[in-house]
């Protein structure tokens, strides 16, 4: 049997390769999913490229809660009832001293990371089946810090704590309440960050996080796929409140 057999997922970010590939995923394993981003065009690509009828898509500024209701109805009326929301909108910030630090860019990610995670979960949760799940995608950043990256590091480390405060919560209903925390992983995100951060350190960022990494590489948005299936399916039953790492090591 499918491990998602008509369940109606919910996946933030969407459009990017972490949500795409989840996507991807969640259809093979007899999901209904409906993806939310902020840019309509690539969503509507997405769409295409995943080529499924039991797939459907919005475009929402995470961080409204009036566009968060708006997603979440539009699942509903699309789909169903949810069985699954993964939280993975994100935006990078960027990298400076704490005293050039602009604060409308640690606003924004804040915005986007923490008060989007938080909407979903109060606006998502309530059009939930009980029994399901919630999938908050941090970071191996949410586990570390370092200097420099102010917004993005606080941002992943206040969606643990919000996950932590759901689960126990949710757990009346049996629904999961999980984050996930990528490393490195190989796509246009990542590059971003890698870019900005090769000039910081005068050296390649790619290099620097491979020698960092035990097992030497960056992942690819799939294996990051295949961990949120494990949080979203009944795989990972009696699995909520905790953070799975999946970072090569890195975090160890």
């Amino acid at each position: 049997m499918q491990a998602l057999q008509a369940k109606v997922c919910v996946i933030t970010g969407g459009a990017g390769s972490i949500g795409r590939e989840s996507a991807r995923l969640f259809l093979r394993e007899g999901a209904r999913v409906m993806l939310v981003d902020l840019d309509a065009e690539a969503l509507a690509r997405t769409a295409a490229e995943l080529g499924e009828q039991n797939v459907g898509w919005v475009a929402a500024d995470v961080g409204d809660a009036a566009a968060t209701q708006d997603y979440v109805r539009h699942a509903v009326a699309t789909f169903g009832k949810i069985d699954v929301i993964v939280s993975n909108a994100g935006n990078t910030g960027i990298i400076a001293p704490l005293s050039d630090y602009p604060e409308e860019v640690f606003d924004a990610v804040m915005r986007v990371h923490v008060r989007g995670a938080f909407l979903a979960c109060k606006y998502g949760m309530a059009a939930m089946n009980d029994g399901g799940s919630i999938v908050i995608t941090s970071s191996v950043a949410g586990v570390r810090g370092d200097p420099g990256v102010y917004a993005y590091i606080t941002a992943k480390h206040a969606q643990v704590g919000l996950m932590r405060a759901v689960a126990k919560e949710a757990a009346a209903r049996g629904i999961r309440v999980n984050t996930i925390h990528p490393g490195p992983v190989d796509n246009a995100f990542q590059a971003a960050i890698e870019k900005s951060l090769s000039a910081v350190l005068q050296r390649n960022a790619t290099e620097f996080f491979n020698d960092r990494i035990p097992l030497r590489r960056h992942a690819t948005p799939s294996e990051i796929a295949r961990s949120v299936l494990y949080l979203a399916s009944d795989a990972s039953s009696f699995t909520t409140g905790s953070r799975l790492m999946v970072d090569g090591g890195m975090s160890a």
